[in-house]
């Protein structure tokens, strides 16, 4: 039995009539086997990192240990999640790091704190010369360019991440004044949900070219270049995914490019985790409304809000159940486009937004696939206090 076929028969097997059915359910073992995938697919000075910030999920985290040889957190939470992974390498990222975040990273002698400005650079000396102890940085670079594709950019334009790549002589000049601070890595995270795997190797190219001519040029000793993640998931076109064994054979090609001391570092997220999570969700009510079909669900945008941020159709199927315990006719939609919304007073509470459904019932079960990253976690749990889903590890 496939884990897609498991899941929906445990869903079935979980369904109460009393109690409609609102669940995320986790592919383990598909995650693990996942991540052995990617990471036996790279260079060996190419290390595979997690983001946390995809999903923290604990359950998760245990299962990929193995395979990754480090993890980005960007928060103090984050980073504390991580004490039952004494032996891995962590580094921190964000653009609003508090002192008590930097002063756990530097007394626990994390692989890397990626700074965002040089008043954080600032920041970090005054608490390294307090504690007495010399901390490596990673400068993270705002480029001029950056891929052009991608969902969302963070670079190669104004945002409010990243230090512009126009002022690093005078940052440099800076720097170099201060002692309890060392840079020996740059930090090129730009994008997410990039999903052509060309750009991304040109963006890759690029970075490390960047890299080598600044070691040069400022007279630095790095050893650690790390590219971010941004390798994305075409929820709208499952058919079409990012071709992760072009991206790999490119990053073998590229090797030349790096010096043979740095350490390269991937931090994925949304492409590690995305696919082994799926939400799923009873439906409540079917009906037509000025001409547009509607479902209603249990549970909604404040479970999984990646659909509403982006507003975009989230991928589904609907799984029939066939039991119906009410005394009275079960209101059904066939063949239409629908409109899926959650139990939410609002309405930006949406799920799905047009999309062809042959047959749909009340007490029908939606499955929405690729829901393991920037779903759970990025949502807002508490409007209208309705009740949590239940997590489901298979």
């Amino acid at each position: 039995m496939s884990s897609a076929e498991q899941i929906k028969t445990e869903i079935l097997k979980m369904k109460s009539a009393r109690h409609p059915f609102c669940a995320y359910i986790y592919d383990v073992k598909g995650l693990e086997e996942h991540a052995l995938s990617l990471a036996s697919s790279l260079p060996e000075q190419v290390s595979l990192y997690y983001a946390m910030k995809a999903n923290p999920d604990p359950m998760l985290i245990h299962a990929i240990h193995r395979h990754v040889k480090g993890f980005e957190a960007a928060s103090l939470g984050e980073l504390d999640k991580l004490t039952a992974f004494p032996d891995h390498q962590k580094v921190i990222s964000g653009p609003a790091k508090t002192d008590d975040f930097l002063k756990a990273a530097i007394t626990r002698e994390i692989r890397m704190i990626h700074a965002e400005s040089l008043w954080e650079v600032e920041r970090i000396h005054l608490i390294a010369q307090m504690l007495g102890k010399k901390v490596r940085i990673a400068l993270r670079i705002n480029l001029q360019a950056a891929i052009g594709k991608a969902r969302l950019t963070m670079a190669g334009k104004p945002t409010q991440f990243g230090m512009d790549e126009t002022r690093l002589p005078e940052i440099m000049e800076k720097i170099n004044q201060l002692p309890f601070v060392e840079i020996t890595g740059f930090h090129f995270h730009s994008v997410s949900n990039n999903l052509d795997a060309s750009a991304h190797l040109a963006f890759v190219s690029q970075c490390l070219m960047k890299a080598k001519g600044w070691e040069a040029h400022y007279h630095l000793d790095l050893n650690y270049v790390n590219f971010g993640g941004g390798i994305g998931i075409h929820y709208e076109k499952q058919d079409e995914p990012f071709n992760w064994e072009a991206f790999s054979q490119g990053i073998h090609e590229l090797m030349p490019l790096a010096s043979s001391h740095w350490e390269l570092v991937f931090e994925l997220g949304r492409y590690m985790a995305g696919p082994f999570g799926y939400y799923a969700a009873e439906v409540m009510d079917v009906k037509v409304n000025h001409g547009q079909a509607y479902v209603t669900i249990r549970g909604g945008s404040h479970h999984l809000r990646l659909p509403a941020a982006w507003k975009m159709s989230h991928p589904f199927e609907v799984i029939a159940v066939d039991d119906w315990e009410y005394p009275l006719s079960r209101p059904a939609l066939r063949e239409k486009d629908v409109w899926i919304a959650g139990e939410l007073c609002t309405p930006n509470d949406l799920l799905v937004r047009g999309e062809f459904c042959e047959h749909i019932r009340v007490g029908d079960i939606v499955l929405f696939r690729y829901a393991g990253a920037y779903a759970w976690t990025i949502s807002h749990h508490d409007f209208l206090s309705h009740g949590k889903p239940q997590m489901i590890y298979i």
